[in-house]
């Protein structure tokens, strides 16, 4: 049996129909965070827009239009697989979070109350990102406290090695063969060296970021990380997560980053860490 809430006109409302809207709105608001910034998002909101049409189209028995946009619609999948063949991508890179999430399932249980247990010296980390900036190093370090991240860890070559200031400074030097790629950081290791990242697609970005800050952004889009860049130009060092980035930081406000991320204490709120990054560089 099925309760009626309310009537709009000649249509009854149920329970069903208001969860149903719900979670498709979730469904479309995910899909607009997921390409938002490239051009897809306008690609996308037009056929979201064609089929809104399409639908008015067909309650109002216009028989004829209804028909050639119903043709339209009937190869619109194969033309979104076309058209969203990089968001697709995107997309399943997620979901594949979600399956080292499950694979990682038991361990996060054991570890529920957040504490990050792993004997790290971040200070180790801080002097040599202290020594690059100051010498125009480039640098691309990914710190990583839940998955191993073994995907981009068999791109470049395995260390398993303790994080030291004077290790990280040999791996980035510009006479180095594995200065060109990232450092995975996992459980306090330097797990391997130049490593592979995906770049960001993002249209928004700074013009004047580089490989490295897009490699950043592109790698914090994709994976539960956060990654340190350090422009070989400039100097200048982000922090990027979920896709944002913090820039013109202080060191101890990178440590402190870096503490609240490995230790779950960073805001659960991206967007007032955004917030927090604009004040910081006003």
């Amino acid at each position: 049996m099925v309760f009626f809430l309310f009537r709009i006109g000649f249509l009854n409302v149920s329970w069903v129909d208001v969860i149903d809207i719900a979670l498709v709105s979730i469904l479309l608001y995910q899909v607009y965070k997921l390409i938002r910034g490239s051009i897809a998002v306008n690609i996308f909101l037009g056929i979201l827009a064609l089929y809104l049409i399409y639908l008015i189209v067909r309650a109002a028995q216009m028989e004829l239009l209804a028909t050639i946009l119903g043709q339209f619609m009937g190869v619109g999948v194969l033309a979104m697989i076309i058209l969203f063949q990089p968001e697709i991508r995107k997309f399943l890179l997620v979901i594949g979070r979600g399956t080292e999430f499950r694979d990682n399932f038991f361990k996060n249980i054991a570890n529920w109350r957040n504490s990050y247990h792993d004997d790290f010296d971040i200070n180790q980390v801080m002097e040599a990102v202290k020594t690059m900036k100051a010498t125009k190093t480039g640098a691309l370090i990914v710190f990583s406290r839940d998955v191993e991240l073994k995907f981009y860890i068999e791109t470049g070559d395995p260390l398993n090695a303790e994080v030291t200031k004077r290790l990280l400074i040999a791996i980035f030097s510009k006479n180095s063969p594995l200065h060109d790629g990232a450092v995975v950081i996992y459980k306090g290791r330097v797990k391997a060296a130049r490593c592979i990242l995906p770049v960001s697609e993002n249209d928004h970005l700074p013009a004047h970021f580089g490989l490295r800050h897009r490699a950043a952004v592109g790698m914090s889009e994709n994976t539960d990380t956060l990654v340190l860049a350090i422009s070989e130009e400039t100097g200048r060092l982000i922090l990027a997560r979920n896709g944002k980035y913090l820039r013109g930081l202080k060191l101890k406000q990178v440590e402190q980053k870096i503490q609240e991320y490995l230790h779950k204490t960073e805001p659960e709120n991206w967007e007032e860490f955004q917030n927090e990054a604009e004040e910081l560089t006003s």
